[in-house]
């Protein structure tokens, strides 16, 4: 009974281990792409007009509205969003 145990306890941990070192390798390489123009349609337009206001939208697109929204209509289109300046990811050169 106590070996039994013991062998039962001893491959949980192997488990939990391997399960974890798995994980932290997966996540090391992964780089995040940055969101179609149709992701942020679909994740940010509230009234469903198909365009993106400033009151609509968050972060750095928020932050710098007024440089994206080069025609002043007061929606980022689509060919301003694949136009704008992009942000600088962190521990780049």
């Amino acid at each position: 009974m106590k070996r039994n145990t013991l062998t039962k306890g001893l491959l949980f941990a192997m488990l939990v281990t391997f399960g974890t070192v798995t994980v932290s390798a997966q996540s090391k390489g992964e780089r995040k792409e940055p969101p179609t123009y149709a992701k942020l349609i679909e994740d940010m337009d509230k009234n469903e007009d198909g365009l993106l206001s400033k009151d609509e939208i968050k972060g750095l697109l928020k932050d710098d509205f007024s440089k994206i929204d080069t025609d002043e209509d007061g929606f980022i289109s689509e060919e301003e969003f694949e136009k704008a300046p992009k942000p600088k990811g962190r521990n780049r050169n």
